[in-house]
């Protein structure tokens, strides 16, 4: 049986997961950009940072599977926001019901953990987005701010790491079942 680890990270975040569940369990991790033959794989990890509502990668890379039958597919998102919050994760779902083909959605098993963000790191374009965002929601009545929109405006212009590692054991036995 081949198993990877796949990730997506702009920032690291979630490369720090992967890298650490790889050396937990043995099994290789690479960026999606470098994936050649997905297909060659039964079990196949893929971590993706949450960006502007998408996983990044994961639609890209999980596409070029010919066939789910026989294969293990587990997808773990990293993000800002609580993901123990229900909100949090019907969103997250949500926007990944669309990335995503229905069957390998169904297929799939699905965790999400949470991450951080060092504002100081952010490229331009993604400083004016959060900049943008920010001054738009901050004045928000409190009863519309989503769990997203409080947790963005609770870490705007921080750094701030939330990198639980021992979140992972669920994960490593999902892998070995």
């Amino acid at each position: 049986m081949s198993n990877i680890i796949i990730y997506g990270s702009k920032y690291g975040t979630t490369k720090k997961y992967a890298e650490e569940l790889s050396k937990r369990i043995g099994i290789k991790a690479i960026p999606f950009e470098k994936v050649e033959d997905i297909n060659a794989y039964d079990k196949i990890v893929y971590f993706g940072g949450l960006y502007a509502g998408g996983v990044l990668g994961m639609s890209k890379t999980l596409k070029k599977l010919n066939d789910i039958s026989n294969k293990t597919i587990i997808i773990v998102t990293v993000g800002l926001a609580d993901p123990t919050d229900k909100e949090n994760i019907n969103n997250i779902r949500n926007n990944m019901k669309i990335q995503l083909k229905k069957a390998l959605f169904e297929k799939a098993k699905i965790f999400h953990l949470r991450g951080g963000i060092d504002y100081s790191k952010l490229n331009f374009t993604h400083k004016t987005m959060m900049s943008l965002l920010y001054k738009k929601v901050k004045n928000l009545p409190e009863e519309k701010k989503t769990v997203e929109v409080k947790a963005m405006i609770d870490t705007y212009n921080k750094k701030v790491d939330f990198v639980d590692f021992s979140c992972l054991d669920n994960i490593i036995d999902e892998i070995r079942k």
